[in-house]
């Protein structure tokens, strides 16, 4: 028997094995059988509702930090495992900065800290950057 003849018998033993499967359905449905319908479709199916998503019940699995606070810029942007702030980039001596949006510069530039130094200066220059000498007395 040629490599034709088995496919031949191949499939005619399918055919028998499929219509005795069948039984008394090929009368009624000329589709077929249906396929076996999956229960669940859906992934929440047969789930506490809550706990498979990631919204309100997956907040009460979260319990590991991954940053704590920065010694530098105060915010809680610290990577224990890094070991580097992803805000300010801490421990390197430079502040990291990018110039990606005017919104961040604004945050960040000269005028949002204490500007200790800076904010003597207007004084001091309308003075001439004057030093160790005293104001004179006025006259009443």
């Amino acid at each position: 028997v040629g490599k034709a003849g088995r496919e031949q018998e191949h499939d005619a033993e399918a055919e028998a094995a499929f219509s005795n499967f069948l039984g008394d359905q090929s009368a009624c449905c000329s589709a077929g059988p249906r396929p076996p319908r999956l229960v669940a479709s859906n992934p929440r199916v047969g789930v506490a509702m809550g706990k498979a998503g990631k919204g309100t019940g997956s907040f009460g699995k979260r319990r590991n930090k991954s940053h704590t606070l920065c010694n530098r810029c105060g915010r809680r942007s610290y990577h224990i495992q890094k070991g580097r702030c992803s805000y300010c980039g801490f421990p390197s001596a430079k502040i990291r900065g990018y110039n990606m949006t005017l919104k961040s510069q604004r945050r960040k530039t000269t005028g949002t800290g204490r500007m200790r130094y800076l904010k003597t200066m207007p004084r001091r220059f309308s003075n001439g950057f004057r030093s160790g000498t005293e104001a004179t007395k006025k006259e009443s």
